[in-house]
Formats: structure tokens, sequence, C-alpha cells
């Protein structure tokens, strides 16, 4: 039976901290929904309704979007290796840019990367867990590192100009905000 709590619990950030990826959904007005894993060390619980999570650099950039439009978004882990639950985080969340004076402080939460694009700082206003007793097992195998291996081949440049070439719009064609000049 689903339950839902107006705050992140110790049990609750106990149980996001020991997953290894989380799903991100959003949508615009008249978009479609996005949902998109993410993994590799890129979340943060900084109290009881406050999460960020760092985007990296990728082939699509809905998430921005989305939330131009839109404050809303959910996040959600599912326990596959152990403990039977799905906990999710309703809420809204600020994107900051590379640009932006509260993007530094945040991103200096995680290892340095040049692939950096988005920090989402989300307000949590509900969190509800549920059973998740058909959430099948599966082995942690480790992270992959493909993603940090074409970040660093790419360089500093080579990310701008991939940000300006591929991410300035969701697959809807709504802006992502990620290069300034361009808004």
């Amino acid at each position: 039976m689903a339950k839902q709590f107006d705050h992140i619990s110790d049990d609750h950030s106990g149980f996001i901290l020991a997953q290894h990826i989380f799903f991100v959904g959003s949508a615009g007005h008249d978009s479609r929904v996005n949902i998109s894993p993410k993994g590799m060390d890129s979340l943060r619980i900084l109290g009881p309704n406050r999460i960020i999570w760092r985007n990296l650099t990728g082939s699509g950039n809905e998430t921005a979007g989305h939330l131009a439009q839109i404050n809303r978004m959910t996040l959600m882990w599912c326990g596959f290796e152990t403990r039977p639950m799905i906990l999710r985080c309703y809420g809204s969340a600020r994107t900051l840019h590379p640009r932006d004076a509260d993007f530094a402080p945040l991103n200096a939460e995680f290892a340095a990367s040049d692939g950096a694009r988005q920090i989402y700082d989300v307000h949590v206003d509900l969190v509800q867990t549920s059973c998740g007793y058909a959430v099948p097992f599966f082995d942690y195998a480790g992270e992959r590192d493909v993603l940090e291996k074409w970040t660093e081949n790419k360089g500093t440049d080579g990310i701008e100009t991939y940000w300006r070439e591929r991410n300035q719009h969701t697959i809807d064609g709504i802006p992502t905000q990620i290069i300034a000049d361009a808004e």
C-alpha cells in the first residue's frame, strides 16, 4: 500500500543513497512525457525537502526544456537488489546552468566534470513509497566510464559545440536555454 509523506525521512534518505540509479520524469505543456535514467554519483540530498542532481551532457536535454515551461519534476528509485520498495519524490525545480551564480557552489558537491550542463535544485513537496514487490532483482555490476571518456575526448570547446548543435531544443522543439545567447 502506498504511503505519502511531506518530507524525506532518514529512512527514505538511506534507501535513496543505497540505489545506483534513479529516474527523472518531466513534461512540457504539449510535449511528450520524458523519463530518463540517471546514475554516476549525480545526486545529493541537502535537506528534508531538497535534492540536487547534476545533469551531464548527453544526447537529449528534455528536462531543461520542460522545466522552462512547467516547473514540475518527479524523481523515482526502485529497490532492485534487496529492499522491495519504490520511492517517488514529487516537486518543483530550479534549472541552473554553468553561467548561473548558484551553479558553481552546487556543482562543487560532485567530482569535477566538463560535461556538467545543468544542476536541478529540487524542492520536494511529496514523497510516496509503495511496495515494489513486482520489481525484479538486478545485480549491480559497476559504473560505465563511456560518458566520462566521451567528455574528456570532446574537451570544453567540443562540449559547448555539442550543446549548440544537439542540446538547444527538446525532441518537441522546446528551447532548453543551454546557450545564453540563443535565448
